[in-house]
């Protein structure tokens, strides 16, 4: 099914992302992929290109552009033509937007033209060794000091922690309060802020994940972001858009793992014949090609509910859930079908295979999103 047509302007704008795609992203991911880390001047370099929070009010250097199919659009090239690893939209849609929502008109003035240019790396710390999808569970604390707040804790499984300038980081400010949570923002250079590993990792190679280390970290009040005890429902509030950003991350995908395994299938022959003549194949790739074109029918509707502020917590779980299954199917049979050539780094597959298994599990694992979907159906 067609989708939607998009008008002109928009259609510039992708023609525009995926040259920068093609020309500044996709020729460095192999060296990337080796270091483990993406070169912080690809940062910049999309700053220089308009590309980083483009819906940033124009008094901060942005372009005020609300409508979230801007950044759909990057995404769907990301996936096609650039790399994995580069986590653009988390550093522009995932937690940028929690300063633009909850920071102080000092915070914006002072960050935002940063992380506008891609002069300043965004990350955010949730994540504890113990305390993952259950923000309750977290064992960092802050402790009010009277000018400041001392902040003690670690986190781990933190994207982009070596490179971050700035990290939006969750603690405990109230100890008898499950829900008590504070977020921090902390800078780099701040004394006690240490990184730890960039992390080994199955799959998007490229993308820097770490441990994050707090030893007293005297963090200034004019740092604290949001409500004090607050920060739970702050982050309550951005995590449907953090799901349909996965959701628009995991179709674009399992499109282009099947655009990848239908080339292949048509080049390959076994008996004598394309492999994409069985009968075996084209069955299991017209299934798999009617689940994408579905999933990318209801995610552009969610898309459209977002931008209209009505995008609820459950069909945005249902969107994360069914298009990370989807593409996890997508990516298994794409490898089968290249056979041996699909366990060989070299071929694409191979590394899809790879990135893909953490969707099922970051942004909420799938039996967190159909929890949040059976709350909203059966209690």
């Amino acid at each position: 099914m067609k989708r939607r047509p998009l008008d002109s302007e928009m259609e510039m704008f992708r023609d525009s992302a995926r040259k920068f795609f093609q020309q500044e992203i996709r020729p460095h991911g192999e060296r990337w992929r080796e270091a483990h880390i993406i070169d912080r001047e690809a940062y910049k370099k999309a700053g220089d290109m308009g590309l980083l929070c483009m819906w940033a009010d124009e008094k901060y250097g942005g372009q005020g552009i609300k409508d979230f199919r801007y950044e759909q659009i990057l995404i769907e090239e990301n996936a096609f033509h650039g790399d994995s690893g580069f986590f653009i939209t988390l550093h522009s849609r995932l937690v940028a937007p929690y300063i633009g929502h909850f920071g102080t008109e000092e915070q914006k003035e002072r960050l935002f033209p940063g992380f506008i240019s891609g002069e300043k790396i965004l990350a955010i710390a949730m994540t504890e060794p113990d305390a993952g999808s259950d923000l309750a569970g977290m064992k960092s604390r802050a402790v009010d000091k009277g000018d400041h707040w001392l902040l003690n804790g670690s986190k781990t499984y933190i994207s982009n922690g070596i490179n971050a300038d700035v990290v939006i980081v969750a603690a405990k400010t109230h100890a008898d309060n499950a829900h008590g949570v504070t977020l921090f923002i902390v800078e780099r250079g701040m004394e006690g802020f240490e990184r730890g590993r960039n992390l080994k990792k199955m799959g998007m190679q490229s993308q820097d994940t770490a441990e994050l280390f707090f030893r007293d970290v005297k963090v200034p009040k004019a740092n604290v972001l949001g409500k004090v005890d607050g920060g739970f429902y702050h982050l309550m509030q951005g995590l449907a858009e953090e799901r349909l950003i996965g959701a628009c991350g995991n179709i674009a995908s399992a499109r282009y793992a099947l655009e990848l395994t239908k080339d292949f299938v048509r080049q390959r022959k076994v008996f004598g014949k394309p492999l994409s003549k069985m009968q075996n194949t084209r069955f299991k790739l017209a299934a798999l090609d009617t689940e994408i074109d579905i999933a990318q029918v209801y995610v552009d509707r969610c898309v459209e509910m977002h931008n209209e502020g009505k995008l609820s917590p459950d069909d945005a779980a249902r969107a994360k859930l069914y298009t990370s299954e989807v593409n996890g199917r997508m990516v298994d049979e794409g490898v089968q079908l290249h056979g041996g050539a699909g366990y060989m780094d070299e071929y694409p597959i191979c590394r899809l295979y790879q990135d893909e298994r953490i969707h099922r599990i970051l942004a909420g694992t799938s039996e967190i999103m159909k929890e949040i979907i059976a709350r909203s159906t059966l209690d």
